[in-house]
């Protein structure tokens, strides 16, 4: 250990996004990328080479971007109320934050909120592990609480006491997901009544992610909740996972904090195109959000046959799949070698919270998934 390193940070692990690449053993050369609920579908030609164009014609290299952001915030302003039905609009510019992805927003309402002993913070695990992995970095503490193994609704009762007794410091910030990653779960009604009843002296932070395809957003609600904030991504059903952005929506006074949080010029020029011009072709590209919707649907009825696995009702675009306890009517294949079988056979999936979670991806992904996890389960054993 260097001796000018935080010795916290010697037991933190750091996040692994793409942990399948580190295993030793031999892939198949075709490999089917289901493990990091990205889109499965790269943007269309004609908007890779408008965006070639832009870079070669309007970006200039030698020069800054907007660190404003506000011709990308007012697009996603429009989105946000179009989306949500909301006429009146609801939301301008002075209501969106945006990231590189939604890490960095993660980090700078931390920031914002609990740094310098002043906050921790409280989470339900399974969930998103980037809550308390960047906690940590920041010295920030984690409270845990667990959820319900049946549905994964969060454990409301420890949630409660927990911030009713945790002091020194006091739990500051609330993070939920919705729907959660990686059990694919929504927000229940007795979750949400709980999140409303919660003091404004607590910031809830309502990641969605993947609310393209579960359709169920809660900001219509920001009005009436000055303490909460909606966490969202270009990295899914936007397909550009690749250039790293997030946006954070809100009340104006919490986005004026965040903003002077946030690093100068956070995001390239070629970033700020691209969300632009997503948005501008928002139509075109959330055509493929039904399909998946629909793909969905078949793995989990597909999979759901095996008497040995119980798959979650997902609203997100990747499902989660784990081995009934005790169930002697079939082959007791393990999570483990299910997981290191799949692997083998090229279809790369997440092995997280004794289960697997895995990403919805084309129609032709999904059929091979389905075709792989039937003949791992039927193989006889020696």
């Amino acid at each position: 250990m260097l001796p000018f390193i935080r010795s916290d940070l010697v037991q933190l692990n750091a996040y692994k996004p793409h942990p399948s690449s580190d295993t030793a053993e031999p892939v198949a050369t075709q490999l089917d990328r289901l493990d990091t609920n990205e889109s499965p579908y790269d943007l269309p030609p004609e908007l890779k080479q408008k965006l070639a164009w832009t870079y070669q014609q309007v970006i200039e290299t030698n020069r800054y971007p907007d660190g404003g952001h506000e011709i990308l915030k007012n697009a996603i302003a429009q989105y946000v109320n179009e989306s949500a039905g909301l006429s009146p609009p609801l939301f301008t510019a002075v209501n969106i934050s945006v990231g590189n992805g939604s890490d960095e927003l993660i980090r700078s309402l931390l920031i914002a909120t609990c740094l310098g002993g002043e906050g921790s913070i409280l989470v339900a695990n399974p969930t998103f592990s980037m809550y308390g992995i960047t906690a940590q970095t920041l010295g920030i503490p984690v409270v845990v609480v667990a959820r319900n193994e049946a549905d994964f609704e969060i454990d409301l009762q420890a949630a409660q006491s927990a911030i009713e007794k945790t002091q020194n410091p006091p739990i500051r910030v609330v993070f939920v997901v919705h729907p959660n990653s990686p059990t694919a779960n929504s927000l229940t009604a007795t979750e949400l009544t709980w999140l409303r009843g919660l003091s404004e002296q607590v910031l809830v932070v309502i990641d969605e992610a993947y609310f393209e395809f579960s359709q169920t957003s809660l900001v219509a609600e920001l009005a009436q909740h000055p303490n909460w904030l909606i966490l969202r991504t270009f990295s899914k059903a936007f397909r550009l996972a690749s250039v790293r952005v997030g946006y954070c929506v809100g009340h104006r006074d919490a986005i004026a904090i965040l903003e002077k949080v946030r690093l100068p010029y956070n995001l390239s020029s070629f970033s700020l195109a691209a969300a632009s011009v997503a948005l501008q072709n928002r139509s075109l590209l959330l055509e493929s959000v039904p399909q998946t919707i629909s793909e969905r649907a078949k793995l989990i009825a597909a999979l759901s046959r095996h008497s040995t696995l119980q798959i979650t009702e997902s609203a997100a675009n990747f499902i989660f799949v784990r081995l009934k306890p005790n169930n002697s009517d079939s082959q007791d294949i393990g999570l483990n070698s299910l997981y290191h079988e799949l692997s083998k056979q090229g279809t790369l999936v997440r092995q997280i919270s004794k289960g697997l979670r895995i990403t919805v991806g084309t129609i032709e992904e999904n059929s091979r998934t389905i075709n792989r996890v039937q003949a791992i389960l039927t193989k006889p054993t020696n």
